[in-house]
């Protein structure tokens, strides 16, 4: 039977996923229509498809880090595990990663800002876990002061996301699609920014 900690798991994993996906449908855009696709309806299904393909992965990917850490933080919350433990595993398990990519868009570089992304978001998971509430909203209200203090927190989360960008950047290249990149840093932040506002507007 899910214990209080496992149903606060499920609502923090919900909450990621749904901001993933909605960041991603915002930083891909759909292409304009082409005069085939007007003429020939099929088209137009192949690629939404594609196109909601691609955003599924591209939320996958988004949220790489955040189930490393949020299921580092359910061992380290249900079993004891302590962090330094929880981040030798995921430094090793990082690692292997590492070595099974071979065609160069995974960097020790990205690897190790990934590590600092993922150390931040582990405390702050713990917090969520060992909070009152089933929700997101109310374990973040519980878990953190007042709205400017999860701000704070917040302001952290997209400085650390933002070196990894950087990271990334800086190893693809040329191949770096600033511009997605740059939607998905302010779409993201700005979701984040107004949820806080709503979760905090709703316990004044």
């Amino acid at each position: 039977m899910p214990t209080a900690i496992d149903k606060r798991y499920e609502a923090v994993l919900y909450h990621e996923q749904s901001w993933a996906k909605a960041v991603s449908f915002t930083a891909m855009r759909a292409k304009p229509l082409t005069v085939w696709e007007v003429l020939i309806p099929i088209f137009i299904i192949f690629n939404h498809m594609r196109l909601k393909g691609a955003r599924e992965v591209f939320a996958q990917n988004l949220l790489f880090t955040k189930k490393l850490a949020l299921n580092a933080a359910l061992a380290m919350t249900k079993n004891g595990q302590i962090k330094s433990q929880a981040m030798s595993h995921l430094e090793e398990k990082t690692k292997g990663l590492l070595a099974s990519v071979k065609d160069g868009i995974y960097s020790e570089p990205i690897r190790q800002k990934q590590l600092e992304e993922i150390r931040l978001l582990i405390d702050h998971y713990c917090r969520l876990l060992q909070a009152e509430g089933n929700d997101y909203a109310t374990m973040v209200a519980h878990s953190y002061a007042n709205l400017s203090q999860y701000k704070s927190f917040l302001e952290e989360l997209k400085g650390a996301e933002g070196e990894v960008n950087r990271a990334a950047v800086k190893t693809l290249g040329s191949q770096a699609d600033t511009e997605t990149l740059s939607r998905i840093e302010t779409a993201s932040h700005s979701m984040r920014l107004e949820s806080a506002q709503k979760i905090f507007q709703t316990i004044q």
